[in-house]
């Protein structure tokens, strides 16, 4: 541990405020479902059902690093941003546009499995890298803010989102609705438990996902262009005066930032859905936002972050068949987890024991 947690501030940042935040988030969100009318029975017998649904069997661990895969892969990008001292709020849109490059090659090459993949990842990367590069370059070169133009470029995402589907060679035969064609077989990432039970959805997409935390941490930590970033983050003019070039750094940053989140819509087209809807990313890039907070932009603590959150939304699926609660609890619970992480002081006046 002690090689990932250089010393014992960082192992608070990473680890311990993360776990304190996450329980008190579950603490008060089972308060809230009390005071709202619910049993005590009721709340403890959801919070059985979250654990249930999201580790206590194959099939919720199944759930879980499912959901977890894009959330890690899109955080692990906002994270290289956060670095480098941007805001990256454009991974939505940037897992739009990787997800449509990766329906597109997916349905319209036909090539041996192992090249099908890698060429259906490669282009949802690229094309995420390429969308996030704008917002990189417009930053670099003109100083526009990146929270507002990847918040534009969100919003036209979504729009040429709808245009895809509409144009005839992408929509799917027979269909008047926007859907698009489904990719080939071999475009298609395998399911890693599909011998136990073909019913398990978790797929190599969160092996690469882990790669990506490793490959990202070397990047960070053991590389000239990861202490350019982090030197650019902490205070841009020193890091002009060091002989860095910030207007490059941050065009790279955000292109790195933006690959990682197309590779994550690639991973859902090609691991779970198979072709691309109008509302196939989910939200996952504004969740992915709250990771990368949580993981403290660290790329260990954004894997556990991601997990965490993958863990929440199966479990909280098998929390409102069981207990019968709504899944807005969840929401509830993270929206809390997220306060108490930008607010690591009143975590450590809560438990100034744990912090001394």
């Amino acid at each position: 541990m002690s090689h990932y947690f250089s010393n014992r501030e960082t192992f608070k940042e990473i680890i311990l405020i993360p776990v304190i935040a996450t329980f008190l988030a579950i603490s008060l969100g089972l308060l809230l479902l009390i005071f709202s009318g619910s049993s005590s029975e009721i709340a403890l017998k959801a919070l059985i059902a979250l654990f249930l649904g999201s580790f206590g069997s194959l099939s919720a661990i199944s759930e879980t690093f499912t959901a977890a895969t894009p959330l890690i892969l899109a955080a692990l990008g906002i994270a290289i941003g956060f670095r480098a001292g941007l805001f990256n709020i454009g991974a939505e849109g940037q897992i739009i546009l990787g997800g449509m490059a990766a329906v597109i090659i997916g349905f319209s090459f036909h090539l041996p499995f192992v090249f099908h993949i890698i060429f259906v990842l490669l282009a949802g990367a690229l094309f995420g890298a390429f969308y996030a590069f704008i917002s990189g370059w417009l930053k670099a070169v003109t100083g526009a803010h990146e929270v507002i133009t990847t918040i534009m470029l969100n919003l036209i995402a979504y729009r040429l989102l709808d245009f895809f589907l509409r144009i005839s060679w992408i929509q799917k035969e027979g269909r008047n609705d926007p859907i698009s064609k489904s990719i080939l077989e071999t475009a298609e990432l395998p399911r890693i438990f599909y011998v136990l039970d073909p019913n398990l959805r978790v797929h190599t997409g969160f092996l690469i996902a882990i790669i990506a935390v490793l490959v990202v941490y070397w990047l960070i930590f053991h590389t000239t262009i990861g202490y350019e970033f982090r030197a650019v983050g902490k205070n841009l003019e020193a890091s002009r005066y060091g002989g860095i070039n910030p207007a490059l750094t941050i065009i790279i940053a955000m292109s790195s930032a933006g690959l990682l989140a197309g590779l994550a819509g690639a991973s859902q087209i090609a691991g779970i859905l198979g072709r691309a809807t109008p509302g196939f990313s989910a939200g996952i890039g504004f969740d992915a936002i709250a990771v990368a907070l949580l993981g403290r932009a660290h790329p260990i603590g954004v894997l556990f972050a991601g997990i965490l959150f993958g863990a929440l939304i199966a479990g909280g699926r098998e929390m409102q068949v069981s207990a019968d609660v709504s899944l807005d609890l969840i929401t509830v619970i993270q929206a809390l987890i997220i306060i108490f992480i930008a607010a690591p002081i009143l975590i450590q006046k809560l438990f100034p024991w744990i912090f001394k």
